[in-house]
């Protein structure tokens, strides 16, 4: 079972955590929470843009490949769009399994998958103007283990 949503809301953490808890026979949950984070360049925010309906697909079937890899109860990918603040949470994945090996790589495999290949597009507010954000040669970079 998979949870998937793409929104301008608020990550409801809490929530999230609850539901992936529900079952039995899970003795591990893995989660991971990204926020927006302001250091140097004195971040005010981000806005991000998706690609609607594709983008919950392409969430999906990183889901898919995650339950191809190890064996997992339940995923969450959660992921803002819009205006979001420093600070504020951007991104939601957790995964539940029997075993907590399982979870942890699938929550690293989901995040590591998600960066690089859904479609967001994120542009950057900083005190000395706007930028529409690049991809990291990290992000890139961490794709190598997985394939």
């Amino acid at each position: 079972m998979d949870l998937i949503n793409v929104s301008e809301q608020p990550i409801d953490v809490n929530k999230l955590n609850d539901w992936l808890s529900q079952l039995p026979q899970d003795g591990a949950i893995v989660t991971f929470m990204g926020k927006v984070r302001s250091i140097e360049k004195q971040t005010i925010n981000l806005f991000l843009e998706h690609y609607a309906g594709m983008t919950e697909k392409v969430l999906a079937n990183i889901a898919d490949q995650a339950r191809e890899r190890w064996q997992l109860s339940r995923i969450a990918i959660i992921h803002r769009i819009g205006e979001i603040n420093a600070n504020e949470q951007i991104v939601f994945v957790g995964a539940s399994s029997a075993h907590r090996s399982d979870a942890f790589s699938a929550a690293e495999f989901i995040m590591d998958i998600l960066k690089s290949e859904a479609p967001f597009w994120k542009k950057e507010r900083t005190m000395q103007g706007e930028r529409w954000v690049e991809a990291k040669k990290t992000d890139k970079e961490a794709l190598k283990k997985w394939y």
